[in-house]
């Protein structure tokens, strides 16, 4: 393999991008069935990284009475040869599609092509990867493979045959089960797959390469044995059992909460160190980014260790809610992902601590897709219109698809939920499905109309409930009163009144016990009143309990209530939520120049971390304070170096005041690092919290107790926790460790990835000084996404850092837009929205940002994934 190492500096243009992309606007409304099925495909691959050739014979249906011509999709390929029933056929290249005239009702149609894998820099289609070749065709990637109509609702059976050096490519995979293999001489050997289930193309897969395979089985409750391996270099071969564990519970978890048994007799994942996103469902080959298979205690965090259960869930997860069951069109694309989202959330809360699971899930929620739903790129679940569809692959379908789904398991309970769900399974097995078809199985499964909730699907931004309640004491009483309104968002300015199901209880402000116990309100016009009887003390307010609703909640309650809650209120998430806002608060205070009584805070924190009921993990998030991108949001205009400020004031305020209690926090033992309990697990998350609140007044000692333990540490938890203080901290402690974790680890490329990401990260006046350096530091390889997101992505997400007031920050982020577009446009694309939130930003910075943008919207030859971005943004 060539050295594809690339810098910023000499980033060279994909040998296979066009030269002008047309930006074409889909919409979902001119959505029509395809002319032509494809029922059966058979593939011959004759791989080599260089130039691999490509047969396919697929048998053709006229689909309805037409007479339209055939359309198959081709991107960067070469076409070589066309044939119809074995004759050489007329064909023509209309834009990116072959067209072929058929005069009957079914035909066969073969190809050959040539595609070359080590220059397919997009890691779209088949390409190249440390030695090995691999494919990722969602959304829009098997046209880079061979022509075919390249749709979701065109679902065939594959039969695949590979050839290749037996020494470069001893293993070879694809889709299904695998029915022969042999040796073609010359060095050479091949194996044949078959899928039996139909799928649609961008579920295909393909895997060849010098790997070694973690094997293991799983019996399925129906007592078919299934032979489940995990496929990585061999050197890798140690960090894949957590993986494993995790892919064994998953499937287990299926099966018992519902119903789903896997159904062919192997199941292979592979680990690939290029990959544009985290992991891909493909039919019984799932293909992942390395950072989601590889751990071990040593360099893996917590974090990184919950993340591969999540993901590896996930995407086994997708067999019956993506593969057996599909989406129609990509507009229906939450269909899948909303959905397996949900599914991969529960089983994390089953197996680990559901509280702080929760607290997790709404973190990210709020943290990326509220911003959003309140900026330019504003979209609803199931978007109306897109020019590039990876585009769409946001938190938005993904997170807030998952949130519908919850309200929709809220509103039925999890009998009537699991009933639709059978349902919708059985009746949409081997089919491209809809939204719409989702919720109708949930209906007649569950005999509970939801179609009031389908608009959560059309209806783009994050609904505002404000809620007041009222205690008539005599009469023994509370009146709980709820607005509700949603902004307008792009394409949108007229919304509707949504369905909002509530989760509220009443606790009582001297017992701090449920007086009212909790019921389910479903807000579901502008404005609605409920009473609640027999309340025997003054009540106050738990409300959207469990985060019921994805909604931004404007709750009249005193701070003396809110300090209350903190600390007894019986759901677990709403007596964080009153720390959070208490904190907001005192944190919006500061960012607008008022005074601030940082002692409600102060007591509250206390009171959490001398509790003997709570768990380390939920005191650990209970007490993290809110990030400056959440405080920002609640500005109506934002400087960041005010919203700084506050927090490090607030956060020096709480080192200063309860030194001795989180020193306590900090020296908690109990945790050995190769102990994943959940327990253990908020130990550890626990002393890192602390010791950064230790750092915030206490700078010297805080940076003493971090270089010891990063010393001492016996796993990457604690060593990482130890860094991610000292990065932020001025002390001699910083350069030392920096310098000592990357001589430890400069040639694993993942643990590598941390060093970039900690230091893009940190909260100090030269961040950006330090990113521009980075930018050019040998090991930054620009065409790996880790390691471009590991730099530009955590530093577009650094609040403070990005907002330098002379307009670095901004000016760095288009200059990897721009170099990374012409390699990757779709890794590029999604470091875009960061720069499309100048409207709130104080005028110099909203004027710095807009010119960052118009940089890169006058970028010659822009991909159409950056220049919806980036037109979306300036619009």
């Amino acid at each position: 393999m060539p050295d594809v190492r690339t810098t910023l500096a000499d980033a060279p243009t994909a040998p296979d991008a066009p030269p002008s992309p047309a930006h074409v606007t889909i919409r979902r409304e001119d959505y029509q069935p395809p002319d032509w099925l494809v029922p059966e495909i058979e593939l011959d691959f004759d791989l080599d990284a260089e130039r691999t050739r490509v047969r396919a014979t697929l048998n053709v249906v006229r689909n309805g009475e037409h007479d339209r011509p055939l359309r198959l999709d081709g991107d960067a390929l070469e076409l070589v040869s066309v044939t119809v029933d074995g004759e050489a056929a007329d064909h023509r290249i209309e834009g990116s599609q072959l067209v072929i005239d058929i005069a009957g009702e079914r035909a066969t149609v073969a190809t050959e092509v040539i595609i070359r894998p080590a220059t397919n820099t997009k890691l779209m289609g088949l390409y190249a990867s440390g030695g090995m070749l691999c494919t990722q065709c969602e959304a829009q990637g098997f046209r880079r493979i061979t022509f075919f109509p390249d749709r979701p609702d065109v679902l065939s059976k594959y039969l695949v045959r590979m050839h290749g050096d037996a020494a470069r490519f001893p293993v070879l995979l694809s889709n299904g089960n695998r029915v022969a293999a042999g040796e073609s001489g010359n060095g050479r050997h091949w194996a044949e797959w078959a899928d039996p289930f139909p799928k649609p193309c961008y579920l295909f897969a393909l895997v060849a390469g010098d790997l070694e395979a973690n094997r293991d089985s799983f019996t399925t409750m129906s007592g078919r044995k299934v032979d489940l391996a995990i496929w990585v270099r061999e050197a890798d071969l140690p960090k894949t059992q957590h993986a494993m564990d995790s892919l064994k519970l998953a499937m287990a978890w299926d099966e018992k909460v519902y119903g789903r048994e896997y159904d062919l007799d192997q199941f292979n994942i592979v680990a690939v160190s290029d990959f544009n996103m985290g992991a891909m469902e493909n039919k019984s080959l799932n293909i992942f980014n390395s950072a989601y298979v590889l751990a071990d205690q040593d360099t893996a965090t917590d974090a990184d260790f919950d993340n591969i259960s999540r993901v590896v869930a996930h995407e086994y997860f997708h067999n019956w809610s993506g593969d057996r069951v599909t989406c129609r069109d990509w507009f229906q694309l939450s269909l899948k992902e909303g959905f397996t989202v949900f599914r991969d959330q529960s089983f994390g809360a089953d197996v680990g601590s559901a509280p702080v699971k929760r607290i997790e899930d709404v973190r990210v929620l709020r943290a990326v897709q509220f911003p959003e739903d309140q900026g330019p790129l504003a979209h609803p679940v199931r978007p109306d219109s897109y020019i590039e569809i990876s585009n769409f692959y946001t938190a938005t379908v993904y997170n807030k698809g998952a949130e519908v789904i919850r309200m929709f398991h809220t509103v039925l309970g999890a009998e009537k939920f699991r009933a639709g769900t059978d349902l919708y399974f059985d009746r949409h097995d081997g089919q491209a499905a809809t939204c719409d078809d989702f919720v109708a199985a949930l209906e007649d499964g569950s005999g509970v109309d939801l179609q009031p909730f389908k608009i959560w699907y059309s209806q783009a931004g994050t609904p505002k409930v404000r809620a007041r309640l009222e205690h008539d004491a005599e009469a023994k009483t509370a009146t709980l009163h709820l607005e509700q309104q949603v902004d307008p968002t792009p394409g949108q300015s007229s919304k509707q009144s949504m369905p909002i199901p509530l989760r509220t209880a009443l606790i009582g402000s001297e017992s701090g016990h449920e007086i009212c116990p909790e019921r389910l309100i479903v807000l579901d016009q502008q404005s609605a009143s409920v009473t609640f009887e027999n309340v025997t003390e003054a009540p106050l307010l738990s409300i959207n309990r469990g985060f019921s609703a994805p909604v931004v909640l404007e709750a009249e309650r005193p701070t003396e209530e809110l300090e209350r809650l903190a600390q007894t209120d019986s759901d677990p998430f709403a007596r964080y939520e009153a720390m959070q806002e208490l904190m907001m608060r005192a944190l919006v205070a500061g960012a607008r120049g008022q005074a601030v009584d940082a002692a409600p805070v102060v007591r509250a924190i206390a009171g959490t971390l001398r509790s003997n009921s709570l768990d380390p993990a939920f005191k650990a998030e209970a007490i993290l304070l809110p990030s400056e991108s959440l405080i920002a949001d609640r500005l109506e205009v934002v400087d960041p170096d005010a919203v700084h400020e506050a927090r490090e004031r607030l956060r020096g305020a709480i080192g200063s005041d309860l030194r001795g209690e989180l020193l306590a926090a900090y020296r908690s033992d109990g945790a050995p690092g190769e102990d994943l309990s959940p327990r253990a697990k908020g130990i550890r998350r626990l002393r890192t919290v602390a010791l950064g609140l230790i750092a915030a007044t206490e700078a010297a000692e805080a940076a003493k107790l971090a270089k010891a333990q990063f010393d001492r540490a016996d796993n990457m938890t604690e060593r990482q926790g130890a860094l991610g203080v000292l990065v932020s901290t001025d002390q001699p402690e910083r350069a030392e460790a920096l310098d000592a974790f990357y001589r430890r680890f400069h040639d694993d490329p993942l643990v590598l990835d941390k060093w970039f990401a900690l230091q893009a990260a940190a909260q100090r006046a030269d961040t950006v000084d330090q990113v521009l350096e980075l930018a050019q530091h040998p090991d930054f390889v620009i065409t790996n996404p880790n390691r471009l997101r590991s730099l530009a992505g955590t530093f577009g997400a650094n609040h403070w850092a990005l907002h330098s007031a002379d307009g670095r920050g901004y000016a760095f982020l288009a200059e990897m837009i721009i170099a990374a577009d012409k390699l990757n446009p779709q890794v590029a694309a999604r470091l875009v929205p960061p720069l499309g939130r100048w409207r709130r930003l104080e005028p110099n910075r909203a004027a710095l940002m807009r010119q960052a943008l118009e940089r890169i919207a006058a970028t010659e030859g822009l991909s159409k994934d950056v220049y919806e971005q980036v037109t979306k943004s300036l619009a």
